[in-house]
């Protein structure tokens, strides 16, 4: 696929370093020199120096034969006017990076599609949707919902304690009656390798592990995990930019008691005039002994949310020692994105590479609605439709040529929810969640094209 990516900014360069692996054309465009020959040398795609939002730079790009433009760049203005012309030069398809959630979240009748608008983008609102999952899954590292939560993928840690540590799939899966989830991913502890475990496969300490599980199969995993539910109650949040703010907004909403620890005053005084039912606080966040004073260790969940990776992640590890149950850190640190576990805090969310998945369906073959990638894993989950044209149509599971390192976690038929097994046969307008590691993908979608 020919794509233009205009932004160069942290998701633009985090998507485009993402793309050139896939072996994709590239066009990166943006109007600093020093974003983009950072791009030049690490990267095998062609930049562009000059505004995007300009007819002539999106025609240096070779706009008319695109296959996708998508505009990250930090003004709003800028995305909604590149995709506005891309469209009308020639191009496929446009998506538009957006940091106002009024205009996903909208009842409003604006037809973006009529200006050239093909898809919306937050970063801020695809992390922000993640950690309230978190927090409302306390026990998992990791969770992603497919098609509203119909489905969902858990991703845990698991401890000895577990039930079903030393057990097999096969074995675990027959403690209960009906098959309600299914392990799609797995990674021994110290290394590096992600297994796709089948029936055979036996779960250790220290294992992280994927599930897919319908609403039912969820208590059966906190049962086979030896835990409970965990309520949060109380949470602090360090950082009262867009995403701590709406994560603020969203959670005392839902009547859950909310503290921002914000160090600038006026950014403080301004969102304590916005949130009337949420606590302000106006003090250096980095300050233990101030952290305290305000009932840290009181406090359920802490959520760091602050503009520096080391400022979160250093906040969470004190959080940690104070016994909280649950802490999740922003990074942009991609080497530290892949080191959560290690260092001891519960879950790392990566904005970027959240807004990457969102994008990656749109560069995928076969008609594929979602794709979520696992974190720590070399593997992805792809929510695939199943047309008329599509080679799995009408044919068992356990007939299918599916690759060793591919499973399939689920199906979602209708508004129903399904942990399918060997024998379950395929329709049209299934949705299938697909488990892959990228070696077999290419194969995988070839099944659904």
């Amino acid at each position: 696929m020919k794509i233009i990516i205009a932004g160069a900014g942290e998701v633009g360069f985090h998507l485009a370093k993402l793309l050139s692996f896939e072996s994709q054309d590239i066009t990166l465009i943006d109007n600093k020199k020093s974003n983009l020959n950072i791009a030049e040398h690490q990267l095998d795609i062609k930049t562009i120096e000059g505004n995007s939002a300009s007819i002539s730079v999106l025609k240096e790009a070779n706009v008319d034969t695109s296959d996708l433009v998508v505009s990250l760049t930090s003004s709003e203005t800028t995305n909604f006017t590149t995709c506005f012309l891309a469209k009308q030069l020639g191009a496929k398809r446009t998506i538009a990076r957006i940091s106002n959630a009024e205009f996903i979240n909208s009842d409003h009748d604006i037809d973006f599609n009529s200006i050239g608008i093909d898809e919306l983008i937050s970063p801020e609102n695809l992390a922000t949707e993640e950690i309230k999952l978190l927090i409302h899954e306390s026990a998992f590292t990791n969770i992603h919902a497919f098609e509203e939560g119909i489905l969902k993928m858990m991703g845990v840690k698991l401890e000895k304690k577990a039930p079903f540590v030393g057990k097999t799939v096969m074995e675990a899966a027959s403690v209960f009656p009906g098959v309600h989830f299914m392990p799609i991913a797995l990674k021994k502890e110290g290394t590096e390798k992600t297994i796709i475990p089948r029936g055979d496969t036996v779960f250790c300490d220290g294992d992280q592990v994927y599930f897919i599980t319908d609403k039912k199969g969820l208590q059966e995993l906190y049962n086979l995990l030896g835990t409970v539910k965990q309520n949060i109650d109380n949470i602090m949040i360090l950082g009262a930019g867009r995403i701590g703010s709406k994560l603020a907004r969203d959670l005392s909403n839902e009547g859950l008691n909310v503290k921002i620890i914000e160090i600038n005053e006026e950014k403080a005084n301004n969102l304590a005039e916005e949130l009337s039912d949420v606590m302000m606080i106006n003090v250096d966040g980095r300050n233990v002994d101030l952290l305290v004073e305000e009932n840290l260790e009181n406090m359920d969940a802490f959520i760091a949310t602050t503009g520096n990776s080391e400022t979160n992640i250093m906040s969470c590890l004190m959080a940690k020692s104070k016994k909280i149950k649950k802490t999740i850190a922003l990074v942009d640190n991609m080497d530290y994105f892949n080191l959560s576990q290690s260092i001891g805090i519960d879950t790392l969310i990566n904005k970027k590479l959240l807004a990457a998945n969102d994008i990656f369906r749109f560069v995928r073959n076969g008609d594929i609605v979602e794709l979520a990638k696992l974190n720590n894993m070399d593997a992805e989950i792809v929510e695939f439709n199943v047309s008329n044209k599509s080679k799995v149509l009408n044919k068992k599971i356990v007939d299918l040529n599916f690759p060793r390192e591919a499973i399939i976690g689920g199906v979602i038929r209708g508004d129903k929810g399904i942990i399918a097994l060997g024998d379950f046969v395929i329709q049209y307008g299934d949705r299938v969640l697909v488990c892959s590691t990228p070696e077999v993908l290419s194969k995988v979608e070839s099944l659904f094209l």
